[in-house]
């Protein structure tokens, strides 16, 4: 069974879909991890993201392996290393390449083949798995979104302000949703949750509740 878990930057994707996992026993995948830890492996080989077709051949030979709570790119940790503000600005040519989103589309499939898989990003319900039997869309406002971005960042010793984060996460939305392959939209059949107002554990039981009575549905 895939459930499927998108939203905009910076609503909490990643620590519900975690969270959410673990909690009903499904394996976890972090498709924005791929697309950051090409954009790293990218700006560490001194490719050039505007050029498509060397990003491309990048991406067919880098090994992107999501274990545990770890991101490993060429077998080496990168889990803290994606998650930086430099990674961040230099990530849409990455995502806006219509066959690298295919690429990692397809390795993202072919990771949840057979398996109980909870995926999180922006085009699980619509482009990765439209057949997902359980979908869930997370929103927040803006400022919401930034405001918990900015704690995560100073977390990891980053000195930015909330205007830093709320401009470019604000550009983010908009390439987001302007994207012609993978555009950020909830799919037709997806649950969309409000998280303004709610803390982590708020959001997790309400996309706990839908997953089980998924599961419920589902079973013979």
């Amino acid at each position: 069974m895939i459930a499927t878990i998108d939203g905009p930057a910076g609503v909490g994707k990643s620590s519900v879909a975690k969270e959410v996992a673990r909690r009903v026993d499904f394996q976890l995948l972090d498709t924005g991890a791929m697309y950051r830890a090409l954009t790293l492996a990218a700006m560490r080989n001194g490719v050039d993201l505007q050029d498509g077709d060397a990003v491309i051949r990048l991406a067919r030979r880098t090994g992107i392996v999501l274990e545990s709570n770890r991101v490993l790119l060429d077998g080496h940790d990168v889990t803290k290393a994606i998650r930086t503000s430099d990674v961040t600005a230099n990530v849409r040519p990455i995502a806006d390449n219509d066959a690298v989103r295919m690429h990692l589309v397809q390795l993202q499939r072919r990771l949840a083949a057979g398996r109980n898989m909870v995926t999180e990003g922006r085009d699980q319900g619509t482009l990765a798995f439209p057949d997902a039997e359980c979908k869930v869309f997370l929103v927040a406002s803006a400022e919401t979104r930034a405001e918990r971005r900015l704690i995560e960042l100073r977390q990891q010793g980053e000195d930015v302000t909330l205007q830093d984060v709320l401009r470019q996460q604000n550009q983010r939305d908009l390439e987001d949703e302007s994207r012609k392959f993978g555009r950020l939209k909830p799919a037709v059949d997806a649950t969309i949750i409000e998280t303004d107002g709610l803390d982590l554990q708020q959001v997790v039981d309400r996309v706990e509740q839908l997953i089980r009575q998924c599961i419920d549905q589902e079973s013979p």
